[in-house]
């Protein structure tokens, strides 16, 4: 087995692919021309479900863009395909949508923000959690008449709080990322 790169050639490899693919490439999409139809991936999708659970799916995903994207995991993975990538590959939630985060009680009974749904998950380009993350805030932005302004702030307040936990956590060891842990902060008053 090949020795463990370094952490140096780790912060290289992450530089390199900063500038093979800056951010800024990521912020926009275009379908692409050969694009596969969302409604019959879902339904393909469906083929190796239990079949009496299929109208409870579209039930849940039909009162809202916001709650069709919940449930739409597969569609947005194949638009993702075409995209360009940075090449690193993590094992990804694959469901990392606003939903999907929530408040959970330690052992010791502090609040701790964390993700909750692993049932998606896949070996993949880090990229593609960010970016499901970051389409959810603006879906549930603009159901809620959100501005664009605000959607984008929203946004790019969310991609500066991974980028800094990444940037802390690049300086621990393994087994103290494992165990920090987001803390909640109680407001005055609650």
């Amino acid at each position: 087995m090949p020795p463990l790169p370094t952490r140096d050639q780790l912060q290289a490899e992450g530089v390199s692919a900063r500038k093979k693919l800056p951010p800024e490439a990521l912020a926009t999409w275009r379908p692409a021309a050969d694009r596969p139809d969302p409604i019959a991936l879902l339904i393909e999708q469906g083929a190796d479900r239990i079949q009496d659970l299929i109208p409870v799916r579209y039930g849940r995903m039909s009162p809202s863009p916001f709650t069709f994207y919940r449930g739409a995991a597969l569609p947005m993975a194949a638009d993702l395909t075409a995209r360009p990538s940075t090449g690193l590959r993590v094992q990804l939630c694959g469901d990392a949508h606003l939903s999907n985060f929530g408040l959970f009680a330690s052992p010791e009974r502090a609040e701790l923000f964390d993700i909750n749904d692993f049932d998606e998950t896949l070996h993949g380009p880090f990229e593609w959690d960010l970016l499901r993350l970051a389409a959810s805030l603006v879906v549930a932005g603009r159901s809620r008449a959100f501005t664009a302004h605000d959607n984008r702030h929203v946004v790019r307040h969310a991609m500066r709080s991974y980028r800094e936990r990444m940037h802390e956590y690049a300086t621990m060891r393994a087994i103290d990322v494992y165990y920090s842990s987001v803390a909640v902060a109680r407001r005055p008053g609650r």
